[in-house]
Formats: structure tokens, C-alpha cells, sequence
């Protein structure tokens, strides 16, 4: 950038003096750094955390750019459309990373989502009858993240092997026993809150959740669970913006003890704070 900056003054570098010099590259990069970070946010709780961040530090100019259903944010930061991204977890970055054949790189694990088990016709799963319909999300880490979920509840078992989550991706392949005879559906995520009312389960994600007016924490026959969660959501940037200040600052606020007041108080317990989690909460 101080290449280009000196390249429109006409003539070289190499004619001025070094207080010169110094001055036009604190100016360059004053100028950078004026610029502002785009984060790609899906729009709750992400974006609103995000909100809340600008109001807490002013200096940090942010732009939000909430996506919509079927954008891919990492699609964006890899284009370059956007800075950093907020909205997924580890398990599903690392899953775009091979198909994108890209690295990327993670600024800060801020929150963690629980997975929630929801129903319109039944208030315990010793209700549910055979034959179920369980509509789940199909992409391969949350519906992975699915089935220990509904293992966890009592309602499926897995395969010996399927013990840990971070490291073992499960199918609907690997389940071992399905008591209830469990029929899934599996559902574009953002669409089975509407699927609620047609099937006897659905298990919806923590911000399709609150989108959709549910407060998991209250709401749902069944969450996932907090301790040992390999889901946290975090903030996603390319590995030449890591070190860039403006990540770097947004990272630490968003890693905040007011941001996890924030997130405790405005959710109540349907966003857990990683900060949160980390006392055994």
C-alpha cells in the first residue's frame, strides 16, 4: 500500500527522507486500518452480538453484512467480499476447507449454540410414539452433530466407536439401534422450524431456533450439552487478515467480559458464552 501511496506523489521513495517516510507509512497505514471490517453474520444471534460490540467500542468500524439463507459466507471471505465471517463452528469449517480447497484461519470461539430437540405435539420423549418423524439438518457435521444428540437423549444408539464427536462424523449408517424406529428427514437447517408443525421431532439449531421465536433453554424436550462441546461458534477470517489489527481487536471485545454478560442476560441460557462454559457452567 505504501508502494502505491508513493507511486501517486511521482517520484520515487528513494528521494525522501526518513522522517518523510516514516510519516507517509504511518499515514498508510492509518488509512487501512480506517477502513471498515466486514463480517459476514448470520443475522441472530451473530448479528446482534455483533451490534452490540459497535455500541461497546466505537473506535472498531465494523460493517455487518447479515447473510441470507443459501449465501455461504466462506464463499464470500474466500471471493474477498467480505473480511472475517461469524456463524459456524469448527467441525463445519473444516468440512468448507476441503471443499473449498482453501485455509482458513480462526480469529476467537465466542459462543456456543446447544442443539435442541423440539416438538409441537409431544412435552417428553416417552411420549413419542414408533414411527416417528425426526427432521434433522443434512449437512454432513450438524447432522453428525444430530445423531450424538438424539443418542445422548436416550432415543438411538451408535455404533462401538462413536464416541466422540469432534473426531467421529456419524451417519445415519452408523446407528445401531433405533428403538422407536425413528423415521429422519433430513431437511435444509434454516427450513425445519417450519417442518415443526408436520413431524413429530425436529431438532433445529440454536439461531434458527430464536429466529423462529423459540427459546431453546425453555422450549425444547432436549439440549445438547455444553460441557466438552466441540461447537462453539467462532469468527473465521483468511490467514493473511489473522494478524490484521481490526480482527485482532474485534476478537478481544467479542472475547469480553461485557460481551459474556451480554450474551448470558440477553439469551438466557439459548447462548451460552464460551467464557461461560469455561467455569463449569
Amino acid at each position: 500500500m505504501l508502494k502505491n501511496f508513493i507511486g501517486t506523489l511521482g517520484f520515487s521513495g528513494r528521494f525522501l527522507g526518513k522522517a518523510t517516510a516514516a510519516a507517509l507509512l504511518v499515514a498508510s497505514v492509518s488509512a487501512y486500518a480506517a477502513e471498515p471490517l466486514r463480517v459476514a453474520a448470520d443475522p441472530v444471534p451473530h448479528a446482534e452480538i455483533l451490534a452490540y460490540v459497535q455500541k461497546i467500542d466505537p473506535s472498531l468500524n465494523l460493517k455487518v453484512i447479515e447473510v441470507l439463507n443459501g449465501i455461504n459466507p466462506n464463499e464470500l471471505l474466500v471471493s474477498g467480499d467480505v473480511d472475517a465471517n461469524y456463524f459456524q463452528h469448527l467441525p463445519y469449517l473444516q468440512l468448507q476447507e476441503k471443499a473449498l480447497g482453501v485455509k482458513l484461519a480462526v480469529a476467537a470461539t465466542v459462543h456456543i449454540e446447544p442443539l435442541g430437540v423440539y416438538s409441537s405435539k409431544y412435552k417428553r420423549f416417552a411420549d413419542v410414539p414408533q414411527n416417528a418423524t425426526v427432521a434433522i439438518p443434512n449437512n454432513e457435521s450438524n447432522l453428525s452433530r444430530v445423531l450424538y444428540l438424539l443418542r445422548d437423549q436416550g432415543l438411538i444408539t451408535l455404533k462401538p466407536g462413536f464416541d466422540d464427536p469432534a473426531k467421529n462424523l456419524a451417519t445415519p449408517k452408523d446407528i445401531a439401534d433405533n428403538p422407536k424406529h425413528l423415521k429422519i428427514l433430513e431437511v435444509e437447517s434454516p427450513q425445519i422450524p417450519r417442518s415443526l408443525p408436520d413431524v413429530d421431532l425436529a431438532v433445529i439449531n440454536g439461531n434458527y431456533a430464536l429466529e423462529a421465536g423459540l427459546e431453546p433453554a425453555k422450549d425444547a424436550l432436549g439440549l445438547e450439552k455444553v460441557a466438552g462441546n466441540p461447537y462453539a461458534n467462532i469468527v473465521v477470517t483468511t490467514e493473511k487478515l489473522a494478524k490484521d489489527p481490526r480482527i485482532l481487536q474485534l476478537a478481544k471485545d467479542l472475547q469480553s467480559p461485557e460481551v459474556a454478560k451480554f450474551i448470558t442476560e440477553k439469551y438466557h441460557g439459548s447462548v451460552l458464552p464460551v467464557a461461560h462454559t469455561d467455569n463449569g457452567s
